[in-house]
C-alpha cells in the first residue's frame, strides 16, 4: 500500500488527505477548522485577524498547532502514518511568515517530547503574518511599478501587475512601518513554505508555484527576480531562500514527526505550493487548456497554458504550474463565500434555504443583479466595500441569493476572456461545489458542462498527488492524475439551452452595470 498525504492550510481550515495509489483511492481526510479550535486564544473570525483600514492578517502559531491537531486527527482515524511514503502540500497564496535568525536552529532541534507551538513560538520577527485579504498596500504598490519602471514592465517580468494581497507590496510595507522588525528578519517564508519548514525540519524554499502569486519571481526563468527585489525591500535578496523546482525533494520528514507520530524516517517531504497552483494540479489540469473553478472563500478560475500570457488590464493573475512545464492562468474575484455566506446571514438562511432559494427563482433573475462587494473586491477592481443592486429589493431574499450567485458566474465569464482558451467544460472544487444549484448557475452562464468531484479539497487532493509524483518522477503526470480526477457518477451538471440564451442577454447588462460602478467610484 502506497500512501500519500498532500496537506492544505488554507485561510480557515487546515485539511489533510491521503491517497493510496496502490488502490487508487483517498482512503481519509480530516480538517481541523481554525475558529472552532482557535478562535478564542487567538481573536479569529473567518481564520484571520482583521485589525481594520484593510489590515488582515493570519497567525502563525494558529498554523503550528493545527498541524499537531492535524496528525492527531488523522492518527485517531486509524491512518498508519509509518505508511506514509511522501508528503506535499498547499499554503493559502501570498502571505508571508517573517523568522529570526533562531529559526533554522530551532527547527532542526525539534523533539518529539513537545507540542511544536511550545518549540517554535521564539522564531518570528513578526508575530502575525499579513494575507490575501490583506487590501492595505496600494501605495506599496504603485512604488514597486514605479522603481522597476511602470507597471507593463512588472507585468512582463513577473507575469502580473502589483496586487494589493501580493506578498511583494507586504514586504515592503513591514519595512517601511517596522525597519527595526525588518532588520531582526532572518527569513521570509510564504505561508507554503513555513508549514513545509515544520515538517522537513529546515527551511525549505518556496516554489515556482507559489514565488509567482509574490510580484518578484521571473516567471519566465522560474527564479528571483533581482530588478524586483531590489524595487521592494533593501536586501532583500538575501531574506529569500532561492526558488526551488516543485518535484524536487526537500528532504526527510523531520525527527519531530517520527517520533511523536511514528512517521517512518524515509518519508520525503516536497516543496509545498500555492493552494491554487495545487487545485491545478488536484483538478487533474496537467495539459493546456483545462479549465476549473474553486469556489472557496474567494472564487477563482483558472486554466492550464502552455506558454505565458499576461492580463494586459492587470485583473489576472499569471502563475508557474507545480508540474514544472506549465502554466496557471487565473482570476480571482475576492467576493466568493465572503459573498454568499453574507447574503445568507443577511436573511437568517441555511446552507438548505440558500439552495432552496435558488429552485425557487429563475434563469436571469427577473433582470434582478447585484454587484456583490461585501468587501473591497479583487476583480474588477473595487477598493471600497458596497453592495449595489438594480432591479432588486433589498428585502426579498430569494431574488437576492440569486443575484449573488449569477454575478459571481457572469462576473467569472466576463473577465476569463484574456486567457483566450475556448470553454468548453469547466471542473469545479471548493466547499460551494457541494450546491447543485450554484454549480447550475454557472453551467448556464458559460454554457458548457460542469463537473464534481467527490472531495471538495481540490488543493489537498493535488498536494497528495504532488506527493506521488515526487516519489515516481518516472511516471508521467497525466498517469498521475488520471485515476483521482474523473468525476463520480451523476456528478456532470449540463446547461439548460434556455437559461444559456438568457445569460447571454444580460451578461453585456451586467458588465455595463460593472463599469458605471467603476467610473462612478473612480
Amino acid at each position: 500500500m502506497s500512501l500519500y498525504l498532500g496537506i492544505d492550510s488554507s485561510t480557515q481550515s487546515m485539511t489533510g488527505l491521503v491517497i493510496d495509489t496502490d488502490e487508487q483511492a483517498i482512503v481519509a481526510e480530516a480538517s481541523i477548522n481554525f475558529d472552532e479550535h482557535f478562535a478564542e486564544a487567538y481573536d479569529l473570525e473567518s481564520g484571520v485577524v482583521d485589525f481594520g483600514h484593510g489590515v488582515v492578517h493570519g497567525q502563525p502559531l494558529v498554523w503550528v498547532e493545527a498541524l499537531d491537531f492535524l496528525f492527531e486527527h488523522l492518527q485517531a482515524a486509524g491512518v498508519d502514518l509509518g505508511r506514509i511514503e511522501a508528503i506535499a502540500g498547499s499554503g493559502q497564496q501570498h502571505g508571508t511568515v517573517y523568522l529570526n535568525e533562531m529559526a533554522e536552529e530551532v527547527l532542526e532541534g525539534l523533539s518529539g517530547e513537545l507540542p511544536l507551538k511550545d518549540q517554535v513560538s521564539n522564531i518570528f520577527s513578526r508575530a502575525t503574518a499579513p494575507v490575501w485579504r490583506d487590501t492595505s498596500t496600494t501605495t506599496q504598490c504603485r512604488e514597486i511599478e514605479a522603481n522597476v519602471g511602470g507597471t507593463g514592465q512588472l507585468l512582463s517580468l513577473t507575469g502580473n501587475t502589483a496586487f494589493e494581497r501580493f506578498s511583494g507590496p507586504q514586504i515592503r510595507k513591514f519595512w517601511q512601518e517596522e525597519p527595526d522588525n525588518y532588520e531582526e528578519t532572518d527569513c521570509i517564508c510564504l505561508v507554503s513554505s513555513f508549514i513545509a519548514s515544520l515538517l522537513a525540519g529546515r527551511l525549505v524554499p518556496v516554489d515556482p508555484g507559489d514565488g509567482s502569486g509574490t510580484n518578484l519571481m521571473d516567471i519566465r526563468t522560474r527564479q528571483w527576480a533581482p530588478t524586483a527585489l531590489e524595487a521592494t525591500a533593501p536586501d532583500l535578496a538575501a531574506r529569500l531562500l532561492p526558488v526551488t523546482p516543485s518535484t524536487k525533494s526537500a528532504g526527510t520528514i523531520s525527527p519531530y514527526f517520527v517520533q511523536r507520530y511514528r512517521m517512518n524516517d524515509t518519508c520525503r517531504v516536497l516543496p509545498f505550493s500555492g493552494d491554487n497552483p495545487c487545485s491545478l494540479i488536484g483538478l487533474g489540469l496537467v495539459q493546456p487548456g483545462q479549465i476549473a473553478v474553486s469556489l472557496g472563500t474567494g472564487d477563482t478560475l483558472f486554466a492550464c497554458i502552455p506558454d505565458p500570457v499576461v492580463s494586459e488590464d492587470g485583473e489576472g493573475c499569471l502563475f508557474a504550474s507545480p508540474d514544472d512545464t506549465h502554466y496557471m492562468a487565473l482570476i480571482c474575484f475576492l467576493n466568493g463565500s465572503l459573498a454568499r455566506e453574507a447574503v445568507r446571514d443577511r436573511y437568517a438562511l441555511d446552507w438548505e434555504g440558500f439552495a432552496q432559494c435558488l429552485k425557487s427563482t429563475h434563469p436571469g433573475n427577473n433582470g434582478g443583479m447585484m454587484l456583490p462587494y461585501f468587501d473591497p473586491e479583487i476583480v474588477p477592481h473595487i477598493p471600497k466595500a458596497g453592495v449595489v443592486r438594480e432591479n432588486l429589493e433589498a428585502d426579498d431574499a430569494s431574488a437576492n441569493v440569486r443575484a449573488v450567485v449569477e454575478a459571481q458566474a457572469m462576473s467569472s465569464k466576463i473577465h476569463a476572456r484574456w486567457m483566450e482558451v475556448p470553454i468548453t467544460s469547466i471542473s469545479v472544487t471548493g466547499g460551494a461545489s457541494a450546491n447543485e444549484g450554484i454549480l447550475q448557475i454557472f453551467a448556464d452562464v458559460h454554457g458548457c458542462p460542469v463537473q464534481r468531484f467527490e472531495t471538495t479539497n481540490g488543493a489537498a487532493l493535488g498536494a497528495a498527488l504532488r506527493a506521488s509524483q515526487g516519489h515516481h518522477p518516472e511516471i508521467p503526470w497525466p498517469d498521475i492524475v488520471e485515476p483521482f480526477t474523473q468525476p463520480a457518477s451523476g456528478f456532470i451538471v449540463q446547461p439548460d439551452p434556455a437559461a444559456v440564451e438568457t445569460y447571454a442577454g444580460l451578461i453585456p447588462d451586467y458588465e455595463a452595470l460593472e463599469r458605471r460602478h467603476q467610473e462612478t467610484i473612480e
